[in-house]
């Protein structure tokens, strides 16, 4: 069996640097890139695509809201046609500054905000979905598996790839816990890692109350901007190697 590993890279802003986007470049399978609304640039979109196609990692677009000062983590009133204009500016933008760098976008992951927002909400989860069919139909989109994202892709007649999240807790309807409530960020690399691996060998999510949910697992996420990212993506990917998982994109 065989299983992604992804990141959330590309994520400074001009000579401000978020993560050791190098390291995890040299660990995970595949990369969301940022794509300049809530973090990123040209010249680190450009720069980052150059370093995942030097390693074999793909990329992919990581659209959020224009929201630089919050990260994109604050939901920003937005109608249904401003996202779909935003959401291709932003993967139109990264295929630009990948193909400067002599690499593809391969996939759509949505950031923060708009990515909870498209799993609780039919019509931001619509909207995203159209937005990325209308760039190309091609594109694979990674979604948060039973929920509203994933439904709107497959209408969509999209490509998904589901995901779940090493680092993150999860409520009992399977979305994340919500970022200030205790324990719903994972920060101890052992703990992460088995965790991850209980729920990839179970097919579940594992909630907060330990139940577990079954889904399918097609990739896991680490988060890069978190401080200990590159442990905890080490600390993973070992993991999931010892309990006899190849290690690879889901892009053929």
């Amino acid at each position: 069996m065989r299983i992604d590993l992804n990141a959330d890279l590309g994520e400074g802003y001009g000579p401000w640097t978020m993560g050791d986007d190098a390291a995890l470049l040299d660990i995970v399978t595949s990369a969301n890139v940022a794509c300049g609304f809530h973090a990123g640039d040209p010249a680190i979109m450009v720069a980052t695509a150059a370093a995942a196609k030097a390693r074999g990692v793909a990329i992919g677009a990581h659209p959020g809201f224009h929201d630089l000062r919050g990260f994109g983590r604050r939901p920003i009133p937005t109608s249904a046609s401003e996202i779909e204009a935003d959401v291709a500016y932003q993967i139109g933008a990264l295929q630009a500054c990948a193909g400067l760098a002599g690499h593809r976008v391969t996939h759509v992951k949505a950031h923060g905000a708009l990515a909870n927002l498209s799993n609780a909400e039919e019509s931001v989860a619509c909207a995203f979905a159209r937005a990325v069919r209308g760039v190309d139909r091609n594109l694979v989109v990674m979604v948060m598996p039973g929920l509203a994202a994933e439904r709107a892709a497959e209408q969509a007649g999209l490509r998904m790839v589901r995901e779940i999240y090493a680092d993150r807790a999860y409520a009992e309807d399977g979305q994340l816990a919500p970022r200030g409530q205790a324990g719903a960020v994972i920060s101890e690399s052992g703990q992460v890692a088995e965790r991850t691996r209980r729920m990839v060998e179970e097919g579940a999510l594992l909630t907060v109350s330990g139940r577990l949910l079954p889904v399918t697992i097609d990739t896991v996420c680490v988060h890069g901007d978190d401080p200990h990212a590159v442990a905890t993506a080490r600390a993973v990917r070992h993991a999931l190697e010892k309990s006899g998982l190849t290690l690879t994109s889901f892009i053929d």
